[in-house]
């Protein structure tokens, strides 16, 4: 038996959630999920779901979300490989289920994403680069490209190693409880 990813919309997943018969996975990385989350979802970022061990009741439904819909969707076929018959995603992620104003988790203590972070950093950085080139000397162009090289080689190796800096950043540090 083949397993099938299908679309629900938000309402028809609060349905579910609140009958007890779904388990809803989010697959988005742990920061994200630390910012908001659908209550009572489950994290289990994508980036370790090689790893991962998925245990749900055999008669529930699993429902997988993430941010807006497009990673549920990109990793589809990974997704109803660890199911073990039809499986279900959020229509339209998280996005959707706030703008349909049912529940979610938030914390405003928790840092900003690490991959907004790294886009703010990026592109001050370029602007940065680009201006003091017109404005200082050209030298400073080269500020740009070398942060456009970095983003370059990050998407081909998957490795951001101005991600893996933030990461140290004291905001982005585990509060000590």
């Amino acid at each position: 038996m083949t397993a099938i990813l299908h679309a629900l919309a938000p309402q028809q997943v609060r349905e579910r959630l609140d009958a007890g018969r779904a388990v809803l996975i989010d697959i988005r990385e742990p920061d994200e999920f630390a910012r908001s989350h659908i209550v009572g979802a489950h994290s289990q970022p994508l980036s370790t779901w090689e790893r991962a061990h998925l245990s749900v009741d055999p008669d529930a439904d699993v429902i997988f979300t993430c941010r807006s819909g497009m990673r549920t969707a990109g990793a589809c076929d990974r997704l109803v490989a660890r199911t073990s018959g039809d499986s279900f995603v959020l229509d339209g992620g998280l996005d959707a289920w706030v703008k349909a104003g049912l529940p979610v988790a938030t914390n405003a203590d928790a840092p900003m994403e690490i991959m907004r972070q790294v886009q703010i950093a990026a592109g001050s950085l370029v602007l940065i680069g680009v201006l003091l080139g017109f404005f200082v000397a050209p030298a400073w162009f080269g500020l740009a490209g070398f942060v456009g090289a970095g983003l370059t080689f990050a998407g081909l190796s998957g490795f951001c190693g101005m991600a893996r800096l933030l990461m140290f950043a004291p905001w982005n540090r585990a509060k000590a409880t």
